[in-house]
């Protein structure tokens, strides 16, 4: 009897998810596909070229919506294969050609295009039988329970049974339960069959995944060395600065035992020296603890570490955080790193009185955006702080951004794709 109820209440929820999403699936691609086409068909004319990008933008939320549906309701996962903007595209007329030519040549947005003819057609059906098959038995009831009575001078078809009496009411009424119990054992695997559709149009081919791997395996040899590099530096400043002090602390104590019975004031001297090391020593092992790994990060997460990473900068600061939850903990220090080393750009290069920093969490991505009124011209390049980020985020396939005209504002974007907890 249990295992019944949980049938149903499984059929019931993915009905009422599959009713929901019809209305998303007809209106939503149906609209975005139309204006979609309408927007290439403009790009000769110049007006495509300004609803173009805007447009692919809006397609790609919806679709990375359907993505973090499939992956939540289904366990069904969709890659994100969108290729990034590249760092030099400029301002103006010329850089929206350019963002326009890139938008088509990605494979990606042809696909999303397919995707969205699909969704509206077989993918609506799919949804559509998902949940009319426990709604439509209802009103096989509802016939044989006295509603047939108003047909009783013209047949009213319920499916391939003509109501006209009682008798066929109740037929009427079975035909219904039979449609419930196939309702009840089909509503799921449709959903997901929905989902699986999506996917068959929405992932990559095989050769897009292979540049995918190959990229990958990139950034994992550059978080190789950038672990290795950062390894190196924990250990020069072990040797530099902590490992230096109790070196000289255990030379001061030899001293200040043989000096402690035949000069007792310079042995008191050198112990205040050697409290005074002690605590730099401490101090520096602090800080190279907060370098690792901070502990406001570990204990409270990443939105209160980046506050209280900006209150110790002597710039203006506004943060926002909208985290529902926590992410991985290697995904928090990749991103809290990533924002440390933005806003320590912005401090030594910018020229800024103020700077914003936002956090959010949406469609399976975490998005970070450090923004400062400095003066502007940040590029990504060899040996540049932005290109430490890119790396950092490459190694867990996120991607950066950075809009940084002469004069200012600029603004660094980051995402990764994560799920939180």
């Amino acid at each position: 009897m249990r295992s019944a109820e949980s049938r149903v209440r499984t059929a019931l929820r993915s009905g009422g998810r599959a009713f929901v999403l019809s209305f998303e699936a007809l209106a939503g691609s149906a609209v975005l596909f139309i204006l979609s086409l309408l927007s290439f068909t403009l790009i000769l004319l110049g007006v495509g070229l300004v609803t173009t990008p805007w447009l692919t933008q809006a397609v790609r939320k919806h679709a990375n919506r359907r993505r973090l549906l499939a992956a939540q309701w289904s366990d069904i996962r969709v890659p994100v294969p969108y290729r990034p903007f590249p760092k030099d595209v400029r301002d103006g007329f010329t850089g929206q050609v350019e963002r326009t030519t890139l938008i088509m040549k990605d494979p990606a947005t042809w696909r999303d295009l397919r995707w969205l003819l699909l969704d509206m057609t077989a993918g609506f059906v799919l949804l559509v039988f998902c949940w009319a098959l426990l709604v439509y038995p209802v009103e096989g009831l509802v016939l044989a329970a006295g509603l047939w009575r108003v047909f009783e001078d013209d047949t009213y078809w319920y499916a391939f049974v003509p109501v006209d009496s009682q008798l066929t009411g109740l037929a009427a009424a079975a035909l219904g339960v039979v449609l419930f119990h196939v309702g009840v054992r089909a509503s799921r695997p449709l959903l997901r069959l929905h989902f699986v559709l999506a996917r068959s149009a929405l992932a990559p081919a095989p050769e897009e995944l292979a540049q995918r791997i190959d990229r990958l395996t990139e950034t994992r040899h550059e978080a190789v060395d950038t672990a290795a590099s950062e390894l190196r530096r924990i250990e020069r400043d072990l040797h530099d600065g902590a490992q230096a002090r109790l070196v000289a602390m255990g030379m001061n104590l030899g001293t200040i035992e043989a000096l402690i019975e035949k000069d007792p004031a310079q042995a008191k001297k050198l112990l205040a020296m050697t409290r005074t090391s002690s605590a730099e020593a401490l101090t520096e092992l602090r800080d190279l603890v907060r370098g690792i790994h901070p502990p406001v990060l570990a204990e409270r997460g990443l939105g209160d570490a980046v506050k209280a990473l900006a209150l110790r900068l002597p710039v203006t600061s506004e943060v926002t955080v909208e985290l529902p939850g926590r992410a991985e903990a290697p995904v928090e220090s990749a991103a809290y790193f990533a924002v440390s080393e933005s806003l320590t750009n912005v401090v030594k290069h910018a020229g800024a009185d103020r700077m914003w920093v936002d956090v959010h969490h949406a469609e399976g991505m975490l998005r970070i955006s450090v923004t400062d009124n400095g003066k502007g011209g940040a590029t990504i390049g060899a040996g540049s702080g932005l290109s430490g980020i890119e790396r950092r985020l490459g190694t867990f396939d996120g991607v950066l951004a950075v809009s940084s005209p002469a004069g200012g504002p600029t603004m660094v974007t980051m995402e990764i794709p994560c799920a939180l907890s």
